[in-house]
């Protein structure tokens, strides 16, 4: 066996809408179709790869819960740093960046709107 990418993170969520357009406007995912399941959700695209998937419930999601499983984050390769930093500046998003010490990869730490921690990570030959 050998591990390719990471196909997609699930993640439950009690703000279905507001997730949703978080991670359209935010990071220029789209939403689109998604298997018509008995309980609310949404996948969320990066080109033809639904990389987010999110599942509406009533109840505490779990993050941070006692005996329920937390990610502590999930990261997404890109291009266009710049771009990006502009972006998250101009949405007022808070944003933590950090050259990867002894790598070649600059990650911006970000946060949706349930506090789940991701990070966008660049190549330093981005930098000009």
């Amino acid at each position: 066996m050998q591990l390719g990418k990471l196909d997609h993170v699930n993640l439950r969520t009690r703000n279905l809408d507001t997730m949703v357009a978080w991670y359209t406007s935010v990071l220029g995912m789209r939403a689109g179709d998604r298997p018509n399941f008995p309980f609310p959700g949404a996948w969320l695209y990066v080109g033809d790869q639904a990389v987010v998937h999110l599942i509406g419930v009533d109840e505490n999601p779990g993050a941070g819960s006692e005996g329920d499983l937390k990610l502590e984050h999930f990261a997404l390769s890109a291009t266009g740093m710049s771009d990006f930093h502009t972006a998250l500046t101009a949405a007022g998003e808070k944003f933590e960046r950090r050259d990867v010490p002894g790598g070649k990869i600059i990650q911006y730490n970000i946060w949706d709107p349930d506090g789940n921690h991701l990070h966008i990570d660049f190549q330093t030959s981005e930098v000009a």
